[in-house]
């Protein structure tokens, strides 16, 4: 005879925040997007507040650029703040068998979408500094919509610095996106001329 999971039950408790600054909603956002649909509330804040134990560490959880935001805050605080964007739907919560775990909203994946490439367009400088080869495969099997905003970005940036990446980029992703790649690399091309 089989026994019937139960869900377990949140509690979402925003502790009266009427609202939060962008930089934390970011932050939030960002933490979040290491763990989609993979781990909940407690699992963020741990990431939020910096935390040192096994599964934060054995996930590499610690080498997210928002680990230990909020160190200054207590637990309840930045769950409050992760509360927040779910109660503001930035964030929601689904279930994996009975566990409850953080997605996206539209809203929220848009935020970070555009977050996010701005993060990795900054990445780009580090990685011409290291010089060639360019290893540009980790771009590779990345949100569609996250990578044509990204090669957007570097167009209207109008560096003819970033053609390098690009190529190296283009010898290693899928027709669509090498397509945009090359439209992106001529734009650079031309603005330059």
């Amino acid at each position: 005879m089989s026994r019937k999971s139960r869900r377990v039950v949140i509690d979402l408790d925003a502790k009266g925040l009427k609202e939060i600054p962008e930089a934390e909603l970011n932050a939030v956002l960002r933490g979040a997007d290491e763990i989609i649909g993979r781990g909940g509330r407690t699992l963020l804040t741990r990431i939020l507040r910096g935390s040192r134990m096994k599964k934060v560490l054995e996930h590499k959880l610690d080498q997210s650029p928002v680990y230990g935001y909020f160190h200054n805050l207590s637990d309840d605080a930045t769950l409050a703040r992760i509360d927040w964007a779910i109660l503001h739907g930035y964030l929601r919560i689904e279930y994996s068998n009975r566990l409850p775990v953080v997605v996206f909203t539209q809203k929220g994946w848009e935020i970070e979408r555009d977050n996010f490439a701005n993060e990795l367009l900054a990445g780009f400088n580090e990685i011409l500094s290291e010089g060639p080869p360019y290893q540009m495969e980790y771009l590779k099997d990345r949100d569609r919509g996250m990578v044509l905003l990204l090669l957007d970005k570097t167009a209207a940036t109008g560096e003819t610095r970033y053609i390098p990446l690009l190529e190296a980029w283009r010898k290693v992703d899928y027709q669509k996106v090498r397509r945009r790649i090359g439209q992106v690399i001529h734009q650079l091309t031309e603005c330059n001329v």
